[in-house]
């Protein structure tokens, strides 16, 4: 049949998810695989985007559809809907395409009214049953249908729990429960000026639309937005005839899982509720028993759901989350879906899947989400101590893992507390450069602004580090020492807890839980690397930080920032004396003071890679970034210099420009001052043939000459580049092979990259200024706008966090084509920060990267989505 819109449980299965929605193609195939499944049928997905595209009406010919399913039902069940003797109750729940658990609106024991409620009272023999059904149904409907706010309920409710001095729901009588329909009833015509509806089709056909209607909702948005769920999917409805774990100590209901959700123990782990409807388990409004209690109230029931959980998972061939009801002490399945998982118990449980035969290694890598292994390599806060919490501000989740120190408004600050062994966490407006020394010695980092790829942000993930940046709720006044947040002031030394994986502020000390990476997630990793065939480098700029990514199972280094060495309290002084030089001489005079650190600062990262290939940046900032920026600073350069105070103000002045980024920095510092790029391959050349020496090794440095957006630009740099490395290897009598190659940040650059292969050894995409200059947006001022764009539609998702396809996707394809066309065996990688990001890893390796190169604790999950791009590419 052509657009059909509706099914029954009987006509679908798992494979038809898309129309029928998750919840809907899970009950069509238990029913289908024999299971005991309460019938019924599923509006579609296609419905519901009619009801949209038809301005929220549902059509006439789905209310058909609809009508005729009914009938169905009735005939099966052998009940009438709406029948005054023996009627059929149903429940409407959602089901999208892909789950979106307490998302979306369910409404139980459908069909009742004040007629039909007298019929279940004497059907059932339980007056109490029925009514305490009946108040559940108006109280549902009133909310989540007629959108009467469920706290005026609950204020009917526990007014009459409190007036008889009822402690539990379950000790209110019949008659309470009378009277509380009764308030229930005024309280819908007092608010909407109408009776609370009694014709049975009038409310099933309201419930369906407040579904359809409910797709819309908030909480349903936002947690599309927060999981990248496309809007267009579109929610199915299920209508189910109802079974009741309310009618009495024989009956209850439950959600259990087929095995620990939270470390993939294989058992049972669930609750249930004896006497109960499913919403008092998930709304927590009785505490329910552990699951394997219910081998003691029902047992026959419970051995029932041992065997079918057990059927179920072979089935499915995952982990399920499984809701049911037991009506007099008969089993009755109400959903499964593949369960949410923590990041310990996914990793496990695809071990043990594929130890049991269940799955094979394609399969368990797929399995994990690649975000969630970065949550094994964090520190993160103890679940029932931040669930006890309530954030005090919510920012950009902007480098996971959790921290709680002393606020510190200051770097230096934050060093000084550090020197005592105390913790701190550094509360900037924005971070800078200058604030290095604090960030390395904290424990968090805050900010009020700047987004995802801010300094703070690329800083943080580089070391590790818990930030939370974009916080626009925290006014930070940096001089007073203090910052504000919803009106209330907190000062320097007060304690703070971040959590960096969801972005969320915390007052006072939260309780830490230390990383514990197992034997099985080394497993998962070491096939994720057998099956990929992208490399996967790290960006580092620090022997620590390499080492830790080495641990991660980097393969190398795909950017090493040559300026993150110059802030050390040693070199300060010396790139700041280069900068302030009046001629050639003077900055070579500086630049010689130099050389010995960035020599040595090469060099331990050559011993720590070793034979690994390191690429090495050369210097890519506007060099006004390393003058001070306080009064103090200055006047102790000009006491430090002998330049006097108000020349140096003049110079710093001179070298601020209004667009800094595009100003000024990156090639354009070695073409205007090629002594830079002198001393810095000195450094690189000299560093590497000493390590090679030492470690036996044959090292073969990449020198990446940044910001080329024009050939000759490259030339200049690279004749630089080559005439002092090869006077380096004549001075050291050691032939060393060594390569030149560029980053590809400027859209020019791309569009011309069969020209600049014929200079270029290597392409790196440094993705951050390519999506900064493609897009003609301030990566560290645009945060906010970008997430206005994203609410409204106009943009998919932030270009900053995954690689925008249709605009820089193009513009990498395009230059990956033409770098292969000049120089077929080019070396191509990525060093932006989308690097780390799953999606974009997957773009990457679709156009041929060799490689990608990410912040050290983002390696593994960086190696996880290319052996997922791998199997899903067929590469």
């Amino acid at each position: 049949m052509e657009n059909k819109f509706v099914y029954s449980f009987n006509e679908g299965s798992k494979d038809m998810r898309d129309l029928l929605g998750g919840k809907g193609a899970n009950l069509a195939e238990m029913t289908k695989i024999g299971l005991p499944v309460p019938f019924g049928f599923t509006v579609t997905t296609e419905a519901c985007k009619k009801y949209y595209s038809d301005g929220k009406q549902i059509d006439q010919t789905v209310v058909e559809e609809i009508k005729i399913k009914l009938v169905e039902l009735e005939n099966v069940m052998g009940k009438k809907f709406g029948d005054p003797k023996d009627p059929l109750l149903v429940s409407v729940r959602s089901g999208a395409p892909i789950s979106m658990p307490g998302m979306m609106d369910t409404i139980l024991n459908l069909g009742l009214n004040d007629e039909t409620v007298i019929a279940l009272a004497k059907l059932t023999d339980n007056e109490r049953f029925a009514y305490d059904s009946y108040r559940r149904f108006i109280q549902m409907f009133g909310d989540v249908v007629l959108e009467v706010p469920m706290k005026e309920f609950n204020k009917i409710f526990d007014g009459q729990k409190a007036k008889v001095g009822a402690e539990f729901d379950v000790d209110l009588g019949t008659e309470d429960l009378k009277t509380i329909i009764v308030g229930y009833k005024k309280l819908v015509k007092d608010t909407l000026g109408r009776d609370f509806p009694q014709d049975p089709q009038e409310q099933l056909m309201e419930a369906i639309t407040a579904v359809f209607r409910s797709w819309g909702n908030d909480r349903a948005i936002l947690y599309r937005k927060l999981n990248d769920i496309s809007e267009s999917l579109g929610t199915a409805v299920n209508v189910q005839s109802m079974v009741f774990g309310n009618k009495g100590n024989d009956s209850g209901t439950g959600v259990a899982f087929t095995r620990s959700p939270v470390n993939g123990e294989r058992s049972i782990y669930g609750e249930f509720l004896v006497n109960a409807q499913g919403e008092d388990v998930v709304a927590g409004i009785r505490t329910p028993k552990p699951i394997h209690e219910m081998a003691e109230s029902f047992p026959e029931a419970y051995k029932n759901f041992e065997h079918i959980a057990d059927v179920l998972e072979k089935h499915y061939t995952d982990m399920q989350d499984m809701e049911f009801t037991v009506e007099n002490s008969k089993l009755f399945m109400l959903q499964t879906r593949n369960a949410k998982r923590t990041a310990e118990a996914a990793v496990n449980v695809a071990v043990d899947m594929v130890n049991e035969g269940l799955i094979d290694k394609k399969t368990a890598v797929l399995r994990i989400e690649p975000d969630f292994v970065e949550h094994l390599l964090h520190p993160r806060f103890d679940s029932d101590d931040e669930d006890k919490a309530t954030p005090i501000a919510k920012g950009l989740a902007a480098s996971p893992g959790a921290a709680f120190g002393k606020i510190c408004f200051q770097a230096k600050d934050a060093t000084e507390l550090a020197d005592k062994g105390e913790k701190a966490i550094l509360v900037r407006q924005e971070t800078s450069p200058e604030d290095l020394a604090g960030m390395v010695v904290a424990q968090g980092i805050l900010t009020a602004h700047g987004g995802v790829t801010s300094h703070a942000a690329v800083v943080a993930r580089g070391m590790g580090k818990c930030c939370v940046a974009g916080c626009s709720a925290v006014a930070i006044d940096e001089d007073a020492k203090v910052m504000t947040v919803n009106g209330k002031k907190y000062k320097e030394g007060e304690f703070v807890s971040l959590n960096g994986t969801n972005g969320n502020v915390y007052e006072g000390m939260l309780k830490l839980v230390p990383p514990d990476i197992s034997g099985n997630f080394n497993k998962i990793m070491s096939w994720a690397d057998e099956i990929r065939t992208m490399k996967v480098r790290t960006n580092a700029d620090t022997p620590k930080d390499l080492k830790q990514a080495l641990v991660f199972g980097a393969e190398g280094v795909g950017l090493c920032r040559t300026e993150h060495m110059f802030f050390n309290e040693e070199r300060i002084p010396a790139i700041r004396e280069m900068i302030i030089a009046k001629d050639e001489k003077s900055r070579r005079v500086a630049l010689a003071k130099l050389l010995p650190f960035q020599k040595g600062d090469f060099k331990e990262m050559y011993l720590a890679v070793g034979d690994r290939p390191m690429t090495v940046r050369l210097l890519d900032p506007p060099l006004h970034e390393f003058l001070p920026k306080t009064k103090e600073d200055m006047q102790q350069l000009a006491e430090s210099s002998g330049v006097p105070y108000d020349v140096l103000v003049a110079e710093a002045e001179s070298l601020k420009e209004f667009n800094p980024m595009l100003g000024h920095r990156g090639c354009r510092l070695a073409v205007t001052y090629p002594e830079i790029a002198e001393m810095q391959t000195e450094a690189i050349i000299t560093a590497a043939i000493e390590a090679s020496a030492e470690l036996g090794k044959d090292i073969v440095p990449e020198i990446m000459i940044p910001l080329v957006g024009e050939k000759k630009e490259l030339m200049n740099v690279k004749a630089t580049v080559v005439a002092t490395a090869e006077k380096c290897m004549e001075k050291a009598d050691k032939k060393l092979e060594y390569m030149v190659g560029t980053m590809i940040e400027i859209p020019r650059a791309a569009l011309t990259a069969d020209e600049i292969a014929e200079e270029a050894e290597f392409f790196s995409f440094g993705t951050n200024d390519l999506t900064q200059m493609t897009f003609g947006l301030s990566r560290d001022d645009t945060a906010e706008l970008i997430r206005g764009y994203v609410d409204k539609g106009i943009y998919d998702h932030d270009p900053f966090k995954s690689i925008d396809r249709d605009g820089v996707g193009k513009l990498m394809k395009l230059a990956t084509e033409l770098g292969k066309k000049t120089r077929p065996n080019i070396h191509l990688g990525i060093c932006g920060e989308h690097g780390g990001d799953p999606k974009s890893i997957e773009f990457c390796n679709s156009i041929g990267l060799n490689y990608v190169s990410c912040s050290p604790y983002r390696v593994p999950v960086a190696r996880l989505a290319a052996a997922q791009a791998a199997i899903k590419q067929g590469k």
